[in-house]
């Protein structure tokens, strides 16, 4: 468990602020607000105060359920990351074959952003800054198990004979993870294209290129 500059970790933090209810309608509230702004302005050029004029509150009243917007940050990126990584985790686990768990780990992919475009857009924009914040290690750590997830999938998909042995399975990860996760800066939850069939689109190219056969 991560902690702040108050050395104390979020979980704690957060309740000695919010009574334990943290679910509460308000803070969520609060929270959407903080990682709206986030993702738009940047994290170091959003003050306390621009947050809550944004929420229609004064500053100190922020502070009856953060401590700070550390903790506001901390807990954004935790809602996101940590169902993200379960997930994944649950995918790989009850895949029958490396083909049918990469095709639905894209799918859920592209299912993430539809449900969380703000939080993605953060973790995005501001990956640099959460790599050397004291306190947000667990961001790098989490990112790597993904990661570990992935070339997993791939590697035993060339091991069964399913994916093509010539490819370089590092570099095919990030081209099929920065293709998937740059889409938040495009996709709308409400536009013209769903993102199960962004996915399905996307699973074409991947598995079949260009060519006609």
């Amino acid at each position: 468990m991560a902690a702040g500059r108050s050395g104390q970790p979020a979980s704690t933090r957060r309740g000695s602020r919010a009574g334990g209810n943290s679910g509460s309608r308000r803070r969520g509230e609060l929270l959407g607000i903080a990682a709206e702004m986030f993702a738009t302005r940047g994290y170091a050029q959003t003050t306390v105060r621009d947050i809550a004029d944004e929420a229609g509150i004064l500053s100190g009243s922020l502070y009856h359920h953060f401590s700070s917007k550390e903790e506001m940050l901390d807990e954004i990126l935790r809602e996101f990351l940590d169902p993200l990584l379960e997930r994944f985790i649950a995918i790989e686990q009850q895949g029958e074959n490396p083909e049918q768990v990469l095709d639905e780990l894209v799918r859920h992919s592209f299912a993430a952003i539809h449900d969380s475009p703000v939080a993605v857009a953060l973790y995005q924009n501001e990956l640099t800054m959460f790599s050397s914040r004291p306190g947000f290690e667990y961001v790098g750590r989490t990112g790597k198990k993904i990661e570990k997830i992935w070339l997993s999938v791939l590697k035993a998909g060339q091991k069964s004979g399913v994916f093509r042995p010539d490819v370089d399975v590092n570099l095919t990860y990030r081209f099929i993870r920065d293709a998937i996760w740059s889409t938040v800066r495009w996709y709308r939850p409400r536009g013209t294209y769903r993102h199960e069939a962004v996915a399905v689109q996307f699973l074409l190219v991947l598995h079949g290129g260009l060519h006609t056969a």
